[in-house]
This record gives structure tokens, C-alpha cells and sequence, in this order.
């Protein structure tokens, strides 16, 4: 549907947004800018932000964005369910939204976007395969050299890998480990709840789909954990809150 909005759009409005994404591009900062960044434990980290866009089946006007705030155990920074620098023109909407809000952003994209000669195919499968236990990883090298993300096997319990790129202002080793610690299932928790957010408002605002099935995506019951810890395989309770900060609800922008 997403694609089939973009088609409809005028050549010039899609040429001005290319040519905006060519000037953001310059701006985005590859390599980590704060000291939370740099520690191992990401000690003096206490938030980190998720951010989901949900579409309508069959509407290609009508979207919900959904940014949740959780805090983060014993500087912010944004996890965007998309791509950063894992992207065709280089520019992503991890990247976009960093660059706007100049605060630390990571993309986590749940599929591999094939740019730069990268491909879902036999090998890359084998390179999934290998990935044996939560945190193992393999670069995403793209056929110019460039390393582009890193495919991560984010929980133990999973077999489908996540793709982590840069966004701004991080390097992606500390992107990967922090994506890595916030994942209490496979996708991180800020992201996850951002999800079950933009779907509910979706579904509740704008006539969207039910709930799924039951028995189908058990992290899509809207469970509510306090923060986003590394952890085990239990789904958390209803009676744990979410600490979401008022401001979690500003505006995305979606992938293109």
C-alpha cells in the first residue's frame, strides 16, 4: 500500500523529498557523541524511545505514528522501525528523524532492504543459519565495500535476524548493543510497544483489523513492561505500566 502511495504522488514532490534527503544525508553523524555511548553497560542511559508508523489496509492517506518513551535500567535516543544508513540513497527515516531532532537514532528494520548489491539469498541465508544464540551478529557489507548495518540474531528465542543500521550520532557497534539489551523478545521493547500503540489507535480511530488471531504474535498482546531489560522468555504481566513520558506521541515520518 505504502508503495503504491508513493507512485501516485507527483514527480516533483519526489524529486524535492530526494533532493532534501541529499542535504539531511551530509548531516548525519556515523560515530558515538555521548559517554553513555562508550560504557559497556550504557550506564547513564535512562530513556530510550521507540518509534512505529501503523497504515490502514486499503487507505493510502491515513497512518498513525507512535513514539513510547521507556526507561532505561541501571540522553536518549531514538529506536526507529525502519532503516538508517542501510538505504538506497543512503538516508533513511532513522537517519531523518536524528537528523531533525540531532538526538542519537538507530534503525532496526525487521526485513533486509537489498541495496548496494545486498541480497536475501542463498548465502545470506546460510549467514542467518550460523547465527546461533541472542546477540550474534554478521555485517552487512554492500557491493561498494561499505559496511551497512549488522544483521542480529536479538534474542535467543528467535531465529529471524534484525537489520541495525546507524541513524546519527552512534557508531553501529554501540547501536547493536543497545538494540541487543533492549530486546526482551525480538524486537525491541521501545519499538514494540510503539507497535502495539499505532495499531490499537489504528484500530479503535481509524477502522483498522482487529487484534491478531490468537495464538499469532504473542508480543502482540498489549503488554505493558516497565522498562526495556534484556531478559527471559516469559511474557511480562498487565499490572507492569509503561513510564511513558507525555511527549511520547509526536509525529514520524515514513520510510521512502
Amino acid at each position: 500500500m505504502a508503495r503504491e502511495a508513493v507512485r501516485r504522488l507527483p514527480e516533483g514532490t519526489l524529486s524535492l523529498w530526494k533532493r532534501e534527503q541529499a542535504v539531511l544525508k551530509a548531516r548525519v553523524v556515523d560515530r558515538d557523541t555521548e559517554a553513555w555511548q562508550r560504557d559497556p553497560a550504557f550506564s547513564g542511559l535512562l530513556r530510550v524511545g521507540g518509534l512505529d508508523v501503523s497504515f490502514v489496509k486499503g487507505d493510502s492517506v491515513s497512518a498513525c505514528a507512535s513514539l513510547v518513551v521507556l526507561s532505561y535500567p541501571k540522553l536518549e535516543v531514538l529506536l526507529v522501525d525502519g532503516n538508517g544508513v542501510l538505504h538506497p540513497r543512503g538516508f533513511g527515516v532513522a537517519c531523518h528523524l536524528g537528523v531533525h531532532t540531532d538526538l542519537p537514532s538507530i534503525g532496526v528494520a525487521k526485513k533486509l532492504l537489498q541495496v548496494d548489491g545486498l541480497e536475501n539469498n542463498a548465502l545470506h541465508k546460510e549467514k542467518i543459519r550460523l547465527l546461533q544464540a541472542g546477540g550474534d551478529t554478521f555485517p552487512l557489507t554492500g557491493g561498494s565495500g561499505a559496511v551497512l548495518g549488522m544483521a542480529l540474531r536479538s534474542h535467543d528465542h528467535s531465529t529471524k535476524p534484525l537489520y541495525v543500521s546507524v541513524g546519527h550520532k552512534m557508531s553501529l557497534e554501540a547501536a547493536v548493543r543497545l538494540v541487543r539489551s533492549c530486546c526482551r523478545f525480538r524486537i525491541p521493547e521501545p519499538v514494540r510497544q510503539a507497535d502495539i500503540r499505532s495499531r490499537d489507535y489504528i484500530r479503535r480511530t481509524l477502522g483498522g483489523p482487529g487484534p491478531p488471531a490468537q495464538g499469532q504474535e504473542r508480543s502482540r498482546k498489549a503488554q505493558r513492561p516497565k522498562t526495556c531489560l534484556q531478559g527471559g522468555s516469559e511474557e511480562p504481566t498487565h499490572s507492569q505500566g509503561p513510564r511513558t513520558h507525555p511527549e511520547a506521541s509526536d509525529p514520524g515520518a515514513q520510510e521512502q
